[in-house]
C-alpha cells in the first residue's frame, strides 16, 4: 500500500499542481500520466517481488521472521487489490464515455 499511496499520490499531486497558470498540452498531459502510471506499476511490482523474496527465504529455512513475511505478503496483496480497483474504475469511466452521445 505504501507504493501506491506515498509515491504515486505525491507524483500525481506534483503533476496536477505544477503550475496552476500553465495549461499542459495533450501530449504533455499524456506523458505525465504515463510516467505516474509507470512509476505506480513499478512500485506494485516491487512489493510483489519483495513479498516473493521473503516467502522464498522462509521456505528455504533462512533467518527471516514470520511476521515480516506476513506483513510483506499483505502489503503486496493490498497494493494489487488497489491497483485492480483503480483499473476497474478507469475501464468503467472509459465505457461510460463511449456510451455518451455527441
Amino acid at each position: 500500500m505504501e507504493g501506491i499511496s506515498s509515491s504515486a499520490v505525491t507524483n500525481a499531486n506534483h503533476v496536477l499542481k505544477k503550475d496552476q497558470r500553465y495549461t499542459n498540452t495533450p501530449y504533455e498531459a499524456q506523458r505525465d500520466f504515463a510516467s505516474v502510471f509507470k512509476e505506480s506499476m513499478n512500485k506494485v511490482n516491487e512489493t510483489q517481488v519483495a513479498s516473493d523474496d521473503l516467502t522464498t527465504k522462509l521456505v528455504n529455512g533462512e533467518d527471516v521472521e514470520l511476521h515480516s513475511v506476513m506483513i510483506a505478503s499483505q502489503k503486496a496483496s493490498v497494493t494489487m487489490q488497489a491497483t485492480l480497483e483503480v483499473r476497474n474504475k478507469v475501464v468503467e469511466a472509459y465505457q461510460e464515455m463511449m456510451r455518451m452521445s455527441i
